[in-house]
């Protein structure tokens, strides 16, 4: 009995249903019998009235969710790129471009109103042309780390997907619109915001149709056309068949509100971007040209392939490829990438932001191993990577085949530190064994204090090409005395020199808002000089502390002094310097003696700051 009342309880709140009700408490009845209290029903099913039942054609819900707002500049995102990736100019330059274009414009449409403004517009934006882009160019030259960028920069959801997964008849189980679904789960179910972001499908030119069969490559030719609508408009619903958490979902919607809820993403607004090697596409070009006369002799081999060729590659030359006129009329902006020479390379591994050498300080700096490089080393590195024709993957692997047997040996010794030399990239073995049996080497560690002061001035030089950039970004002056600082926190942390100029910036106003604070919480005016907001962030990196609450905590020591000292001589406004915040008692000592020399020759009148070198109006 209890069951029942259980299940007419629940089903009192939407009207009386006979049919419904006798069948479940049969069914209730049975079960008690069989099982006893182990199962009991409970119904997810509510019949909604029949004026509800029409909103199973509804047009998807907007889940609530703040978009991101889009006012990049092209020079900007470029100026971005420029710091984490080396070469490929025109490519960052096109891509930058294309990009912030289309979200300037989605952003534009949205705040114009234009969307929502009648027929009229809605028929001006049929065959509107979206900046989908193809990237063409050899693995490892960075194409997937751009667009990983560029969303983590915009805050845009990001989805990767493999085109060799693809058929034409579904994507790892599902089908191409799953990629659109998998953008709902990055946005954390806030279907608007999916609906601005960035879908990334690597080597689709593995989707080609091949050029050595007579008639159409159904299967490939099929994938291309599945990808066709998602790329220009459609609506994907999120609500699919092998799915079962949609379907979950679905049922919890409907059992909540008695409503169907049609989910659905619009396309209209995602970027599509294709990458792939293209590595025949070559040829196709070449053939074309020589056609036609211009460029590119018969003499080039085809074991040189210059990526120069690549760059001159149209639409027909895609077709000719293999794709369909359609799909190639949907990727309208097309960039090659450049191949990365030795030279290359080795800039790589000395970009502060490149993520082989920050990956190897985060393995080692896990066990507490402090490691640094010799540029001699990186040399050496990049030779080994050039060798292997795969671009930066080539210094991740190089790298790792290096310091694998140090990453296994030394968490278990004392060793703290580690020096990367021209010997060790050549014998790591014999230069491991060298190590264990002489951890303190003389010689050894004073190339490594060597090695720590040649990185911290590599950064500083890093910062000063950049320091216009940064001045405008972060709306500060930046000096010597502050890329130090900036040096400071990025070695001391293992991330990303743009990482560092940010958390600069938060300290910075970190100490900026306790000063503001500082009238209220003292009951004085109390403001720091830019030197001594330097000083108390760097005291605050020494300790790896806050720098508002240290800035407070500097004032509190400050207090029992300057009010003394206004209870004396009715000095209202003090302004703290750098000297104070290294010497405080001096400082204050100073300032206690020059009020009483104020007091007693009356030359202070009220409410004026004494004039002494570390106290200024």
């Amino acid at each position: 009995m209890t069951e029942e009342k259980n299940v007419q309880g629940e089903r009192g709140d939407v009207g009386r249903i006979p049919n419904q009700k006798e069948l479940e408490k049969e069914l209730s009845q049975y079960l008690s019998k069989k099982y006893g209290n182990r199962v009991k029903i409970i119904s997810p099913f509510v019949f909604p009235k029949k004026e509800e039942a029409q909103t199973d054609g509804s047009t998807g819900s907007k889940e609530a969710g703040e978009l991101p707002f889009f006012d990049m500049l092209p020079e900007d995102l470029e100026s971005y790129l420029d710091s984490f990736v080396i070469k490929q100019e025109q490519a960052k330059a096109v891509i930058s471009t294309k990009v912030c274009t289309h979200f300037n414009r989605i952003d534009y449409t949205r705040s114009s109103g234009s969307s929502d403004a009648g027929d009229k517009n809605k028929a001006t934006s049929v065959g509107m042309i979206k900046n989908n882009v193809l990237m063409i160019g050899p693995t490892g030259v960075g194409k997937t780390y751009i667009i990983k960028l560029i969303a983590q920069k915009l805050g845009v959801p990001f989805v990767k997907g493999d085109a060799t997964k693809f058929s034409e008849t579904g994507y790892v189980g599902g089908d191409v619109e799953d990629l659109v679904r998998d953008l709902v789960s990055e946005a954390d179910d806030n279907i608007e915001l999916a609906e601005n972001g960035i879908i990334y499908i690597d080597e689709i030119d593995k989707i080609a149709s091949s050029r050595n069969i007579i008639g159409h490559d159904v299967s490939r030719t099929g994938v291309q056309r599945t990808l066709l609508k998602p790329m220009e408009e459609t609506e994907v619903d999120l609500k699919v068949p092998h799915d079962p958490i949609s379907q979950i979902q679905a049922i919890e919607q409907y059992r909540r509100t008695g409503k169907k809820e049609k989910r659905v993403v619009n396309t209209k607004n995602i970027l599509f971007i294709m990458s792939g090697a293209f590595g025949e596409l070559a040829d196709i070009i070449k053939k074309r040209l020589q056609s036609q006369g211009i460029g590119f002799e018969a003499d080039v081999r085809p074991a040189e392939v210059p990526w120069e060729i690549l760059k001159e590659v149209v639409a027909q030359d895609l077709i000719s490829f293999g794709f369909e006129s359609e799909f190639v009329g949907r990727l309208p902006v097309v960039v090659v990438f450049d191949e990365l020479t030795k030279e290359d390379l080795v800039e790589i591994l000395k970009n502060p932001n490149n993520p082989v050498i920050l990956s190897k300080r985060l393995d080692f700096g896990s066990y507490g191993i402090d490691i640094k490089f010799e540029e001699e080393a990186l040399l050496k590195i990049a030779e080994i990577a050039a060798v292997q024709k795969t671009g930066a993957r080539g210094l991740v692997s190089a790298i790792e085949k290096v310091l694998i047997p140090f990453e296994k040996k030394l968490p278990s010794t004392e060793i703290r530190q580690l020096l990367v030399t021209p010997e060790l990239v050549t014998n790591p073995e014999t230069e491991l064994e060298m190590v264990l049996k002489n951890p303190d080497d003389p010689v050894l560690t004073k190339r490594f204090t060597r090695a720590s002061e040649k990185e911290f001035e590599t950064i500083k030089a890093y910062i000063k090409e950049r320091v216009d950039n940064f001045r405008e970004k972060l709306g500060l002056e930046i000096y010597e005395r502050r890329s130090e600082l900036i040096a400071r926190l990025y070695l001391g942390t293992i991330t990303d020199i743009n990482w560092a100029f940010d958390k600069f910036k938060e300290m910075y106003d970190q100490v900026k808002a306790e000063e503001a604070a500082l009238v209220e919480k003292l009951e004085m005016s109390i403001s720091f000089e830019e030197s001594a907001i330097d000083e108390i962030i760097a005291q605050a990196i020494e300790a790896g502390d806050e720098a508002g609450p240290l800035a407070l905590q500097l004032a509190i020591k400050l207090e029992y002094g300057l009010k003394l000292i206004r209870d004396r001589s009715g000095i209202e406004k003090f302004t703290i310097n750098e000297d104070a915040i290294r010497n405080m008692e001096d400082f204050v000592n100073e300032l206690i003696k020059e009020s009483h020399r104020h007091k007693y020759s009356n030359e202070a009148p009220e409410n004026e700051s004494i004039e002494s070198p570390d106290v200024i109006e």
